[in-house]
């Protein structure tokens, strides 16, 4: 399975709701923080024009991952980590999204809080940790519904 652009969040608002709204859940599994929300997809279904403008892609889930500069200094250090943390996402994504239903989206931002370098090996297993309880959740968890911004 490939990782395409139109499944990164990129949209400010969508980022902004998962972070500063109050219907988004986290959990870790050390060195990782996962954010998400769980939308109704019904937000962005309908004709072309609508699907442009919307929050959310027609993928069922959407990414964002974040390494700060306050945890590895060093831009070579960052894309590292996020290189390995990229190809743990795109190897197990299927976890989620077999289990996330049809009428709903996952926005879901993934953060590293530690200060040191991990193997891919590791990281894999706490993605997959992860993507494990998250799936759970939102299995049974109703849709929030996503909340204008001005």
């Amino acid at each position: 399975m490939r990782f395409r652009k139109s499944e990164r969040i990129v949209s400010q608002k969508v980022i902004d709701n998962l972070f500063g709204g109050g219907n988004s859940h986290s959990m870790s599994a050390y060195p990782l923080r996962a954010v998400y929300m769980v939308t109704p997809r019904s937000a962005t279904t309908g004709d072309a024009s609508l699907a442009k403008n919307s929050q959310l892609s027609t993928f069922n889930s959407q990414l964002l991952i974040s390494v700060p500069k306050k945890r590895f200094h060093h831009a070579v250090d960052r894309n590292r980590v996020k290189r390995q943390m990229r190809e743990a996402y795109r190897k197990n994504k299927q976890i989620l999204l077999e289990r996330l239903p049809e009428d709903r989206q996952l926005a879901l931002a993934l953060v590293w809080i530690s200060d040191q370098h991990a193997d891919s090996a590791e990281i894999e297993r706490r993605m997959v940790s992860l993507l494990q309880r998250i799936a759970e959740k939102t299995a049974n968890a109703p849709a929030q519904p996503q909340t204008p911004t001005t």
